[in-house]
């Protein structure tokens, strides 16, 4: 039951296109948003599609397969885990992001040609 403590598995399409980076260490490292939507019927029995934005990294071989395969747009199926970090921004304010660090993805969709 450890390995269900913090997991994500989330299928969803890429908005925008990785941004891909070798870190000074020399570890390859790409950082990407993924949207998924929920459609839902509301109380007047109209259809609403609610969609939720979530930001993803990955390492090493992981980031190796989201520069070679992921493009904006690509449906796509991943698994990894929460990271909650915080930083202080160029104006000395301290910022709080939550990212889902991947670890597994699978390419659903068909690559995007445009």
């Amino acid at each position: 039951m450890n390995a269900l403590k913090n997991k994500v598995q989330l299928i969803g399409n890429l908005g925008n296109a990785p941004e891909v980076k070798n870190t000074e260490s020399g570890k390859k490292l790409a950082k990407f948003a993924m949207a998924t939507n929920e459609t839902y019927r509301n109380a007047k029995g109209e259809k609403v599609t609610e969609t939720q934005w979530h930001n993803l990294i990955a390492w090493g071989k992981v980031a190796d397969l989201v520069e070679q395969f992921l493009s904006k747009g690509t449906e796509v199926a991943i698994e990894g885990k929460l990271i909650s970090r915080n930083y202080t921004d160029k104006d000395g304010n301290k910022k709080y992001i939550t990212e889902i660090l991947v670890n597994e993805l699978l390419l659903i969709g068909n690559k995007p040609t445009a």
